[in-house]
């Protein structure tokens, strides 16, 4: 049986931060590579960033390099920025909530519902150690993203 691909993959944390500092952040999208495990470097293509902003990612897992194009989808000011991977279908978001206490509740999400490409599929089940395995250290990159964002927005 084929593994199946989640239709969301989805982890939070509470940052000790009001969201507007936390928008700041995160709504720069060329700062990921500072915290994703397997970005390496985002180039923006046009400025300020908003619905519609194209990028180039340059990831890497190992002697695995590879670029994406993705483009901003979801945008709105202090509470999401959602961006489609035109390569593999999949919508990567962040999102901000207020958590009550003056702190940020802050959710990335891997969505999808569709599933991946056909391309995306099969470099998964042949180079990244098929789908199972991938989505769980997807989940774990998040994980680590999310507390280095936590980190950088404490400060």
């Amino acid at each position: 049986m084929t593994d199946l691909i989640a239709p969301l993959l989805e982890e939070s944390i509470t940052i000790d931060a009001p969201p507007e500092h936390v928008w700041s952040l995160v709504s720069d999208l060329a700062r990921m590579s500072r915290w994703s495990p397997q970005v390496v470097k985002t180039i923006v293509r046009g400025r300020p960033i908003q619905l519609g902003t194209t990028m180039v990612n340059l990831n890497r897992r190992g002697l695995l390099v590879w670029p994406t194009r993705t483009k901003v989808v979801r945008f709105e000011p202090q509470q999401e920025i959602a961006f489609r991977v035109k390569d593999n279908f999949t919508i990567w978001s962040l999102t901000l909530t207020s958590d009550g206490a003056g702190g940020t509740v802050l959710t990335q999400r891997r969505e999808a519902p569709d599933g991946v490409s056909p391309v995306s599929r099969t470099l998964t089940d042949k180079v990244l150690g098929g789908v199972t395995s991938f989505q769980a250290e997807l989940a774990a990159g998040m994980r680590e993203t999310l507390a280095k964002i936590k980190v950088d927005a404490e400060r």
